[in-house]
């Protein structure tokens, strides 16, 4: 499957984003799918994830209730919605896919094949 992730751009503290992740090749469905986030100089972060077949969702605390994570199963799409953005909000987001995860590793970047090519979060004081 092949993911192409947008919807990154420039925002102000206090605003929202929605980014897409759309699926090409094969459909998302019976694929868990996360975001996850790369600052300069970190490590790749979880943010949230969605689990095979819609299966529950994952959230990391510095962004629970405030990103929502959901999935259009008609178009291919999983979204992430993004409120009340903060500067360290601020990186590249990236999605990811697996067909066979388990619920455990649903935060673990090692854990997906399939990566999508990142999309720049800039959110300005």
């Amino acid at each position: 499957v092949q993911l192409q992730a947008y919807g990154g751009g420039l925002v102000q503290a206090g605003g929202s984003l929605r980014l897409s992740c759309a699926a090409s090749g094969r459909t998302f469905r019976g694929y868990a799918v996360a975001w996850f986030r790369q600052s300069p100089g970190k490590e790749r972060e979880f943010i949230a994830a969605t689990g095979r077949s819609g299966a529950g969702t994952v959230y990391a605390s510095s962004v629970k209730g405030r990103f929502s994570i959901s999935r259009d199963t008609a178009k291919n799409t999983v979204y992430l919605q993004m409120n009340s953005l903060k500067p360290e909000d601020t990186a590249v987001y990236y999605c990811a896919a697996d067909a066979r995860i388990i619920t455990s590793s649903l935060a673990t970047v090692n854990a997906y094949d399939y990566w999508g090519q990142g999309t720049l979060v800039t959110v300005s004081s």
